[in-house]
């Protein structure tokens, strides 16, 4: 399979090279097959790309650009994967996580898992129906007690490490609504709202967990610091064999 660098987007936005931003150091741009790879920095020579550290520039490029999916690498950090996420979701394009080929997190779909899938909606479509009047008291309760926000949306990594943001009640934060925010989350409640996400096949109720964004994050140092120590050893007892 072949891969080549992302052609840059200076013909949508045309740039001063005297304005032209720094571009970013953290990570290296390619492109294969209608993909962009958001990758670990190399050496690679990279053209000049004007939205890398601006955010509503990249969602405009992203929009406007023939890519079907960006991939993202796991070990760039909360930060950056965040920061292209927000993007790729204001762009309505899907962002999918990239971690080490070992790794079993993210299960590829089956047959098996598409009856599943069918299964958690049949399910989730059920609970909704039964369950609407108790989130509609929710809705009304929490639109009181924390009318700033009232649903709380979170980056969570579904099958085949797809980033979607999966949705529950906002717990409110005044000193006057503690009491019901306590109980909100004790109970469980403050994630009905994900059924939704279950219906739309962003999650399961009976199949594979979906991961918060933190805790892949943390489960890829992990492995890496493992594959290294791994490394380190074989190439110790191959000296020795030497």
């Amino acid at each position: 399979m072949t891969s080549t660098i992302v052609p840059t987007f200076d013909h949508y936005y045309p740039v001063n090279p005297q304005q032209q931003e720094p571009r970013s150091s953290q990570y290296t741009l390619q492109w294969r097959r209608g993909q962009l790879l958001v990758k670990s920095f190399s050496k690679l020579p990279q053209p000049y790309f004007p939205s890398l550290n601006n955010q509503q520039l990249l969602i405009e490029c992203l929009k406007h650009s023939p890519v079907d999916l960006v991939s993202i690498d796991a070990k760039l950090g909360k930060t950056v994967l965040s920061f292209w996420a927000e993007s790729c979701e204001q762009a309505h394009k899907p962002i999918f996580l990239r971690i080490s080929s070992g790794s079993k997190l993210f299960k590829r779909g089956s047959q098996g898992a598409m009856w599943l899938q069918l299964i958690d909606r049949v399910i989730a479509g059920v609970l909704l129906l039964f369950l609407s009047p108790i989130m509609a008291v929710l809705m009304i309760l929490t639109q009181v007690y924390s009318p700033e926000s009232l649903f709380t949306r979170e980056w969570r990594v579904g099958e085949k490490g797809k980033l979607f943001r999966a949705i529950k009640f906002s717990i409110p934060t005044q000193e006057n609504s503690k009491a019901f925010g306590l109980w909100l989350r004790k109970s469980g409640l403050e994630h009905l709202p994900k059924l939704w996400n279950v219906l739309r096949g962003e999650m399961s109720l009976i199949g594979t967990r979906c991961w918060t964004l933190e805790e892949v994050i943390t489960l890829t140092v992990i492995t890496k610091s493992w594959e290294m120590e791994t490394e380190s050893q074989i190439l110790q007892l191959d000296s020795q064999t030497l």
